[in-house]
């Protein structure tokens, strides 16, 4: 999957283009090379070369950015990675690839962890990464906490979000897994399946219009099928056994899509001790395909996230954005659905009827 990483405006709205050192380069008629060395104050550089550059930059309204003179003159080295999690498989993946990608660039990678969305917390957080030294940052937005530091940090900070495509646009580089087309993908199994329907039991991070929530409804409303009412849980398994156990005392429950792994894994349990079977009696799917899954009795069928592939494309745009360079844009591997053992269709007389045709 290739994509453009997005860059909004804090009111939501696309922004005009934000010019880059190439385009004053392209503007006056210089090389890149030429113009960082004008805004180093090189004085390997003539006059009235001086003099056009400026002009363009002054035309252009290109701001340079102090992060990236001093990217150029050896001294930023580093990227900040803001997270409110470094153990949840989504966040640990994703700093992985950030990590790996840095490593291999010979550059450090820090950590903070923003423990709530309350402002002191986030003001705090804030300031540690806008005076950490001249290196940008990269915010794991997948929660509250990580979309608070978005929105609070400084324009001049460059920060690039990992996000959840729930997360609010707050005029900044923001890189996303296509989780809508996802989430509908999981669910048209379990439909096809002959189930009449799909429940759904939800991580705090679905709402919005791109994310797993939304892909769930727009599967079962294309298919005219009832959408019941969503179960929400927390991030612990113990709260996803809890919405398990409310579904499973239920008959007319026979597909259960769950908004990730561990989720699935506690939903699973609710089921096994109410003395029901996977996937005979109820069908669950899973999200994110996290080391392991593959493995379980029955093995889960999930939806595979490249995590680690979102983290390397956060981490080559926090330098473009350090660097004044055009965004590249992100190669990501789509989420898939990967289709194990705990997913079948459901008992004859609660398969979804099939529509009659009329000749």
């Amino acid at each position: 999957m290739t994509s453009t990483p997005r860059r909004v405006s804090r009111s939501g709205a696309r922004d005009v283009a934000v010019p880059s050192i190439r385009d004053v380069a392209a503007a006056a008629g210089v090389s890149y090379q030429t113009v960082s060395r004008v805004l180093n104050e090189s004085p390997r550089v003539r006059p009235e070369t001086r003099a056009t550059v400026l002009a363009a930059i002054e035309r252009l309204g290109f701001r340079p950015s102090r992060v990236a003179r001093a990217l150029s003159l050896g001294r930023a080295r580093g990227i900040t990675v803001v997270t409110s999690n470094t153990v949840l498989y989504g966040y640990a993946a994703t700093l992985q690839g950030i990590e790996e990608a840095a490593r291999a660039e010979g550059m450090a990678v820090g950590v903070r962890v923003v423990e709530s969305a309350e402002p002191a917390e986030v003001k705090q957080t804030v300031d540690y990464v806008s005076d950490a030294g001249a290196g940008g940052v990269v915010v794991i937005a997948f929660d509250p906490m990580g979309v608070a530091v978005l929105e609070a940090l400084p324009d001049h900070v460059p920060a690039v979000a990992a996000a959840e495509p729930a997360a609010p646009d707050r005029g900044r580089v923001a890189i996303a897994l296509d989780e809508r087309r996802a989430a509908a993908d999981a669910t048209r199994h379990l439909l096809e399946l002959g189930h009449r329907t799909v429940h759904h039991v939800a991580i705090p991070s679905e709402g919005g219009p791109r994310g797993r929530l939304a892909g769930w409804r727009d599967a079962l409303r294309q298919a005219h099928a009832e959408i019941p009412e969503v179960l929400a849980c927390g991030w612990d398994i113990a709260s996803a056994y809890a919405a398990g156990q409310r579904l499973a005392a239920r008959d007319d429950v026979t597909a259960i899509l769950c908004g990730n792994d561990d989720i699935a894994q506690g939903v699973r349990r609710a089921v096994y001790d109410a003395g029901k079977d996977v996937p005979v009696d109820v069908s669950i799917v899973g999200f994110d395909d996290i080391p392991g899954s593959a493995f379980w009795t029955p093995a889960l069928t999930t939806v595979r996230m490249d995590f680690a592939g979102l983290g390397r494309a956060c981490f080559r745009a926090t330098v473009a954005e350090l660097t004044g360079q055009e965004q590249p844009r992100a190669d990501l591997v789509a989420p898939s659905l990967v289709v194990r053992e705990s997913t079948a269709p459901p008992p004859p007389f609660l398969k979804r009827p099939i529509p009659e045709t009329r000749t």
